[in-house]
């Protein structure tokens, strides 16, 4: 375990580390998750063995500190997770991030682009979303005020998110989810996808084959966003089919198709 202070008041982000080879991978977890948890596995596959990697959590959630103070948004998430890899002495590195994590990840390439030389978008949200009282995720953690989450809205939450997802969500602070899940809906200026289209990087962008076609996904190729499906999976690709994930990455991380 390592770890970095990423704001003025000596908050501190913290990351798993395992020793391999420059460039540095660094995997990025999505809105109530935690790295190590999500990354271990493919992590040390054969196919992705022999980098350092850094499986880091971002403020607010897993090992990483959970300040009240924080805003939470992604711009905010993008600077203190550069900090943390430029106190680690990380540049150029290989980012693989999924869901809130490859949102953080575009907004990092796009405002710290030195650190970023390649980005695997594991189904990361790309465009503002309508906030809905009772669906999953961070539309229905959005739909409450944040008064209201912190006053019980939060176990809602945890009901609709089942065992498996709580089980890292509980290590979330609860200001830091919901204002997460607030500014992860509302997205950036320009968008996220307008963003992700203007990098100068090779990016790759995985979903799960069973969600159909990824909308925009013409325009994403035709800027070289390599569109993966990746079969027999849901939205948490890296656990559910963690070969194919691992194929998938391998290939986008090593360059070969790119044109």
């Amino acid at each position: 375990m390592r770890s970095a202070v990423v704001t003025s008041a000596d908050d501190r982000m913290r990351w798993v580390e395992l020793p391999g080879q420059e460039p540095s991978r660094v995997y990025v977890h999505g809105l109530g998750a935690t790295s190590p948890a999500h990354f271990a596995e493919v992590a040390v596959h054969p196919l992705l063995t022999g980098r350092r990697s850094l499986l880091i959590d971002l403020l607010g959630h897993g090992h990483s500190d959970r300040p009240t103070d924080f805003d939470y948004t992604l711009e905010s998430h993008a600077d203190a997770l550069a900090t943390a890899l430029t106190s680690a002495g990380v540049a150029d590195a290989e980012l693989v991030a999924h869901s809130m994590g490859g949102s953080v990840a575009i907004v990092l390439a796009a405002r710290h682009p030195q650190l970023v030389s390649r980005l695997v978008l594991v189904d990361a949200n790309l465009d503002p979303i309508e906030p809905r009282r009772g669906a999953g995720g961070s539309t229905g953690i959005a739909a409450c005020s944040e008064q209201e989450f912190l006053a019980g809205g939060w176990q809602d939450v945890r009901d609709r998110a089942g065992a498996h997802w709580w089980s890292t969500m509980r290590l979330a602070g609860r200001e830091a989810l919901h204002r997460s899940a607030v500014h992860l809906v509302r997205g950036t200026t320009p968008t996220l996808r307008e963003l992700l289209l203007s990098l100068p990087i090779p990016r790759t962008y995985l979903l799960p084959e069973s969600d159909g076609p990824l909308p925009g996904a013409e325009a994403l190729a035709d800027a070289g966003v390599h569109v993966v499906p990746i079969p027999d999976c849901g939205h948490n690709i890296m656990l559910d089919n963690p070969d194919a994930f691992a194929r998938a990455t391998s290939v986008a991380l090593t360059g070969a198709g790119e044109r």
